[in-house]
């Protein structure tokens, strides 16, 4: 059988087709997603679901022949349905922080109502709360969830576990929402079909980005997947007790998320992540133009200063907060005069992005790692230091398109069971 698995991703949508008979990535492709409406408010990140389905569509159609179709997309956000289906407002994503404005008795919408910033319960309570949730909604779920609805001409969404989960204020034990709220959709554990596109290929429900790249990247189970992207993630497979024990002690280290509904998946988010590295080549790249260079990028020269050497510069990424403390703010120590140059801020932040998901590992010593994203397949220093601090040199995926590829496997699990 032949999968292909579609992955809605924050700035790109990946395809992937999966052989399951072989067991191998037949090919993957990626597009940009240039969906963001600047709406001029600095809390506000909002995407276009339409233009986001469009793309989807064009992509489908350059992908060859396929039997089933499975489904990734970027969690927590949300978007409203109305009853036909189709959207009645702009993608709410992730990244958006309007629920980490003020609220009441000191506190944010989002520290309210129990969940965090860009969790897209949070993002309903604010927009509930100020009138801003379309007149006519009768639904809200992920863009993968849409993405599933549009293209099996659905009218409701059925939402699996991992999305839910990602929404804030869902018992990920019971697999219930904790809160009533009348646009809340369907959930279920399992990776059955929605529907069917055109007319007869089984499309199965969205599948959360964290858990298909995580299926997407590893050869099993006792694996850490570490990714750096936009943002960057350290993830692990845990058991129901295990997760039980990590969710009562709620250190601040990983989040436990639903993985098949018999597994759970230990989830380490850094918000900045691949952006920290980012924010220094703009930093440098303006410095230069200022200076007359007129470069486009000044990645070239970073990546050369990286390529080895060590550094006394530490730096904190957290230049976008942390999910519980969206206010925290990052910064550099033991800077020296003679530390105070490119090479060694660039070494600094690669330390740093890593650094950060080291914290938030309370799994076991010594598995291996197993790495994805541009941000370390781009970057040699994140490489070494992911060695320096989990002990294991990481191996990298196979192919770029890692959530696809679990989108697909993802799927197979559903189909195999029908």
């Amino acid at each position: 059988m032949i999968i292909l698995g579609l992955d809605t991703g924050t700035t790109g949508i990946g395809a992937a087709l999966y052989d399951s008979g072989r067991d191998r990535v037949i090919s993957t492709a990626c597009v940009p997603n240039d969906s963001f409406i600047d709406s001029g408010a600095d809390y506000e990140k909002i995407q276009d679901p339409e233009k986001i389905f469009d793309t989807v569509s064009g992509l489908i159609e350059k992908m060859p022949g396929f039997d089933a179709i499975g489904l990734s997309g970027q969690m927590h956000g949300i978007l409203y349905t109305g009853a036909d289906g189709k959207a009645l407002s702009p993608l709410y994503t992730w990244q958006d922080t309007r629920s980490a404005l003020p609220y009441r008795d000191g506190m944010t919408y989002a520290g309210y109502l129990g969940a965090n910033p860009g969790y897209g319960l949070a993002t309903d309570f604010y927009n509930r709360v100020n009138g801003l949730v379309p007149e006519g909604a009768k639904h809200l779920c992920t863009i993968g969830d849409y993405i599933a609805m549009r293209l099996c001409g659905r009218e409701k969404p059925l939402m699996h576990i991992t999305n839910a989960a990602s929404l804030g204020c869902f018992d990920i034990f019971e697999n219930r929402f904790t809160l009533e709220n009348p646009l809340l959709p369907g959930v279920t554990a399992e990776f059955e079909t929605a529907g069917y596109y055109g007319g007869g290929i089984p499309v199965t429900v969205c599948v959360g980005d964290n858990q298909a790249s995580f299926t997407g990247s590893v050869p099993s189970d006792e694996c850490i997947l570490i990714n750096v992207g936009t943002g960057a993630q350290i993830s692990y497979i845990i058991g129901r007790e295990e997760a039980k024990e990590a969710a009562a002690r709620n250190d601040g280290g990983a989040e436990i998320r639903p993985f098949d509904g018999v597994k759970f998946l230990a989830a380490g988010c850094s918000l900045c992540g691949g952006r920290a590295f980012s924010a220094l080549e703009k930093f440098f790249r303006s410095a230069a133009n200022a200076a007359g260079a007129d470069i486009d990028s000044f990645y070239p020269f970073l990546d050369a200063l990286i390529e080895q050497g060590e550094t006394g510069l530490k730096a904190d990424c957290r230049f976008s907060g942390t999910r519980s403390e969206p206010e925290r703010t990052g910064g550099f120590s033991n800077l020296t005069e003679k530390n105070f140059t490119p090479r060694d801020f660039a070494l600094a932040v690669s330390e740093g992005i890593v650094s950060e998901l080291y914290e938030m590992y309370k799994g076991k010593p010594g598995l291996p790692v197993i790495a994805s994203g541009n941000g370390v397949r781009r970057n040699s220093a994140i490489r070494r230091y992911i060695e320096k601090y989990f002990g294991s040199a990481p191996s990298l995926t196979e192919y770029e398109e890692e959530a696809a590829v679990g989108a697909a496997k993802s799927a197979l699990k559903g189909l195999r069971k029908a």
